[in-house]
């Protein structure tokens, strides 16, 4: 049974989920790991500076890790934690819910397979 302090629980989770881009981002990971240009082009027209936003943000609450290589050229990829990975039943349970309330995908995007 939900009561105040599930609520009051679960607010956290909702204002690091809040956000045009960090559902779309996020899905992006589960694919596989990602570079920032990558993610760019797949999240177009999200702008450098959003994007960098929310990967700081989703690394900073743990839900990503970012890894430096060095070399040339030098590059960072970035990546769901265990702690991100624990969000796709919760994305593949919100995708359910909308399946079966009938809430289509307006926007025609891609589907992703959470599960």
């Amino acid at each position: 049974m939900l009561d105040r302090s599930c609520i009051e629980a679960i607010d956290p989770l909702l204002e690091i989920l809040d956000g045009k881009w960090t559902l779309p981002l996020l899905l992006e990971l589960f694919v596989g790991t990602k570079r920032f240009g990558e993610l760019r082009r797949r999240l177009d027209p999200i702008s450098p500076k959003t994007l960098t936003d929310r990967l700081r943000l989703l690394e900073e609450k743990g839900i990503i890790t970012r890894t430096q290589y060095s070399g040339v050229p030098l590059h960072v990829e970035y990546e769901p934690t265990e702690r991100g990975w624990n969000l796709q039943p919760i994305f593949a349970a919100m995708w359910a819910w909308v399946q079966e309330n009938s809430l289509s995908d307006k926007h025609g995007t891609e589907k992703i397979a959470l599960t």
